[in-house]
């Protein structure tokens, strides 16, 4: 029986890759999961494990050659004999482990992470070497720069070794344990851990490793030599982005010399020390700290205001929101009404729904809606994919849906990319009033308040009516000040007379 190995989905936007190297050749025996190759796209590179246990047949797409989603890259012989475990082939202790290790070893790896994230910390292992794990049981959870992964068991059987502890970083499709079939694999533990001890020396003594094919091109673009650039892929080999990260490091280096030292703490008594607490911030707090000042530091941020009526809004809602539930089985909120408003607007000032690519603007013909969510990890903004397109039913069910997954760090990468405009809710918090900073790179993000009873002039008359502040955030490089203002007053309209979005006016 054959099997084929082909090439898997890429990410978002991303449509062919490059076979950068081939871990195996025809005639080798393979494990299950045993990387075959490495592919590399514009953005991320990608390790393709083999489908099933045997011999690789034939190699159909060699290296350096370009192919795309789902193309043929070999073959696998199922009939072939079947390849032990990378951990277990390499573990010349193998032999001396007890008889009543008739089990086979399974590889714990990391999984996919996403686009552009190649990396992860382990934060949390849920089991400890000997621990008895039953297939798809939680063994750890990795966090990365947006999201938190949890590792689940790939097999039953005994933890039998733990290679990357709690803090440390790991690439996708590293190891990050060994799973035994019986409870005899937890004592061979020992063993399996010291046995790759000699090849890891040889990969850090100069073993002679073939650097990717963009890279070496990058390289000889920018002047640099090999052991000028610090090597991410397997076994230290050099990837394109590496080659990017040393061509930006040099040339900051002389601006970070220059740059004034940050001002020291302020000095603090040895009472006040000893009840201060010091916590690492978190990879996701990190990111969305970096993630905000480049967004200050590279668009022209703007806000404008303005304020709504929020009587249509609230008298609708409450006349109808006993029947929609019962109908959709989903609660009639105000988000929904936002995010209609929001598409409506975005359909007359397009530009506050496009995005800077270099020189050029990129109109967005559709609505891929953020709402950005506050979750205890930290700010997470899931996307709701064409929005415009959506009834009000929807919308509610997708935002409640992904506010709940969000909530409980169960977001997947994809799920919090290529959104094209942002709804940011502080009034939930009680905010009154505030500027939201953009999500790049979006044009623009709208902030809603706390909706406050406030004396309002009403054809003469003063009459007390439920408001709610808006601001508009948005890149003055793209969109004018008539524009975002318009933007603002279209989406106002809209609230103040909800019979305005039926009839598209």
């Amino acid at each position: 029986m054959t099997t084929e190995v082909r090439v898997p989905t890429l990410g978002e936007s991303v449509t062919e890759a490059t076979v950068a190297t081939w871990f195996k050749k025809p005639g080798d025996s393979v494990a299950v999961d045993e990387m075959l190759c490495e592919l590399e796209t514009d953005k991320v590179t990608v390790e393709v494990p083999s489908p099933a246990a045997g011999v690789l047949a034939d190699i159909v797409a060699a290296e350096g050659e370009t192919v795309g989603v789902d193309a043929l890259l070999a073959n696998i012989s199922e009939g072939g004999a079947v390849a032990a475990s990378p951990a277990k082939a390499e573990a010349p202790a193998a032999a001396a482990a007890p008889s009543g290790d008739s089990g086979k070893s399974v590889d714990v790896m990391v999984p996919t992470l996403g686009e552009s994230v190649s990396e992860a910390t382990v934060s949390t292992w849920f089991k400890k070497v000997g621990d008895t794990v039953a297939q798809d049981e939680m063994l750890c959870e990795l966090e990365t720069d947006k999201v938190s992964v949890e590792v689940p068991a790939p097999a039953a059987g005994v933890l039998s070794e733990i290679l990357a502890a709690e803090g440390t970083t790991v690439e996708a499709g590293g190891k990050l344990g060994v799973i035994g079939g019986s409870a005899g694999a937890a004592s061979s533990a020992p063993a399996q851990a010291a046995a790759p001890a000699p090849a890891a020396q040889a990969a850090s003594s100069g073993a002679d490793v073939e650097n990717a094919p963009s890279a070496k091109k990058a390289m000889a673009e920018a002047g640099l030599s090999a052991d000028q650039v610090k090597g991410s892929g397997r076994d230290g080999r050099v990837m394109k982005e590496d080659v990017a990260k040393a061509v930006a490091a040099a040339a900051s280096a002389p601006a970070q010399t220059s740059a004034p030292v940050a001002a020291p703490r302020a000095p603090v008594s040895a009472d006040d020390a000893a009840r201060e607490e010091r916590v690492k911030m978190t990879r996701l707090r990190q990111t969305i700290a970096r993630r905000l000042k480049d967004a200050q530091n590279t668009a022209a941020i703007l806000t404008t205001y303005n304020e709504v009526d929020m009587t249509e809004v609230m008298a609708l809602r409450n006349q109808y929101k006993d029947q929609f539930e019962k109908k959709h089985g989903v609660r009639l909120g105000f988000m929904s009404f936002f995010t209609k408003a929001c598409c409506h607007a975005l359909k007359e000032v397009p530009e506050v729904n496009a995005e800077i690519d270099g020189t050029d603007i990129v109109y967005k013909n559709f609505v891929h809606m953020g709402v950005a969510a506050g979750t205890p990890q930290g700010l997470v903004v899931p996307v709701i994919r064409d929005a415009d397109a959506m009834s009000f039913a929807e919308i509610e069910k997708a935002i409640a849906e992904k506010g709940r997954r969000a909530r409980d760090g169960k977001l997947s990468m994809a799920e919090m990319q290529g959104g094209t405009f942002t709804i940011s809710n502080g009034g939930v918090y009680g905010s009154l009033m505030s500027s939201p900073i953009l999500n790049p790179p979006q044009s623009g993000i709208l902030g809603m308040h706390k909706i406050q009873d406030r004396p309002m002039v009403i054809n003469g008359e003063i009459k007390i009516r439920p408001m709610m502040y808006l601001a508009l955030s948005y890149d003055h490089r793209i969109v004018d000040g008539k524009g975002a203002v318009t933007f603002l007053v279209r989406v106002k309209e809209a609230l103040e007379d909800p019979r305005r979005l039926l009839m598209d006016l």
